[in-house]
């Protein structure tokens, strides 16, 4: 099972990277240009200076600095202008034509937001908007990707109850850790409630002595962190929940705290209630219009989603169902973010 899974990952890789480049030579050619729309909204997560791991299944949340400087400089070059996720709409709905608009967000809070991604956006004059669970600011929540990774990384093989009776896990490779890994993301997801998943993974790896909380404690920015970055102009906060479930597994009013009471904590932090959400996960099993719904009540201007896509001038007719296009850390090519940004690859997957 582990090679089978390996493999589909190598393909699935494969196909993405031929994608890319089929959408970067049509691209070039004018194939498809309606594709493009009037603009886009990238989601980045880590920024940081890549340390290799022989095992890393979340190398596709992170990219270097370098890489975020070049996308900046390839998106520019390709004539677009830098707008707040905030101020999207009204760009859009104002925009001559051929004008195009690209707004960049990260999810989660980290801490290298402010440490690496800041410094390139400020130079660049690019505003930014930072997603912030304030389970994670507060170190009240662990953030399960992470922990379930250092311990991949940390023990020989493990023992667990996925529901079925305790099974053991060999941990030897990277394909042993990877395949560990997908099962957890499975236990995660897949069953009615995540935050006792959740839970029960903070006890297994806080008996191999990983503590989850002192992870986002290295990872995500504090408070006092949170008031110095939106000192800077270019930067805004948006809300994320509390905890980083997935909305659409929860109850209609539990889903509406979340959301409502990561705005207020926001709001207390930085002395501004945010406009802008993201849904945690953000795909169509974790959002759905119910969420939307909730979003437009709770007086957020726009919401966004991980569903792919650019935007048209008919975006802002739902303004909080938002497509946002990923750089993922494992496609590091500036051509890449062009061909992303022209929408073909979007197009070509609705076929």
């Amino acid at each position: 099972m582990p090679i089978r899974s390996v493999m589909r990952q190598g393909l699935k890789r494969a196909v993405i990277t031929g994608g890319l480049e089929f959408a970067h030579l049509a691209e070039r050619v004018g194939l498809m240009a309606s594709a493009r729309g009037m603009g886009a909204i990238f989601t980045l997560h880590h920024v940081r200076p890549k340390a290799p791991q022989t095992f890393d299944p979340n190398a596709h949340l992170e990219i270097t600095p370098e890489f975020l400087e070049a996308a900046i400089e390839h998106l520019r070059d390709e004539g677009y202008q830098f707008v707040a996720l905030a101020d999207m709409a009204a760009r859009l709905a104002i925009a001559r034509a051929g004008e195009r608009f690209a707004a960049f967000t990260l999810d989660d809070g980290y801490r290298n937001n402010a440490v690496h991604a800041q410094p390139v956006f400020t130079r660049h004059k690019v505003p930014f908007t930072v997603f912030v669970a304030p389970g994670l600011s507060c170190k009240t929540h662990g953030i399960w990707w992470e922990t379930v990774t250092e311990l991949l990384r940390a023990v020989p093989h493990l023992e667990f109850d996925f529901g079925s009776g305790p099974v053991t896990m060999p941990l030897a490779t990277p394909f042993q850790k990877q395949a560990a890994y997908a099962r957890f993301a499975r236990f995660v997801h897949g069953g009615a409630d995540e935050a006792a998943a959740i839970e029960r993974l903070d006890t297994l790896a806080k008996a191999h002595g990983i503590d989850p909380l002192m992870i986002t404690e290295r990872l995500v920015m504090r408070e006092p962190e949170l008031k110095s970055l939106v000192l800077n102009p270019l930067a805004s906060i948006g809300a994320h929940t509390v905890s980083h479930r997935a909305l659409s597994r929860l109850g209609e009013e539990e889903a509406r705290r979340e959301m409502d009471q990561s705005a207020e904590r926001i709001a207390a932090i930085t002395g501004q209630r945010p406009e802008t959400f993201a849904y945690p996960y953000g795909d169509r099993a974790a959002a759905s219009p119910r969420e939307y719904r909730l979003a437009k009540e709770l007086g957020f201007r726009a919401a966004v989603t991980t569903e792919p896509g650019t935007l048209s001038a008919r975006s802002f007719d739902l303004p909080t169902a938002l497509p946002r296009i990923s750089l993922n850390g494992l496609y590091q090519k500036p051509k890449y973010v062009g061909a992303l940004a022209s929408g073909i690859p979007f197009r070509l997957m609705r076929r």
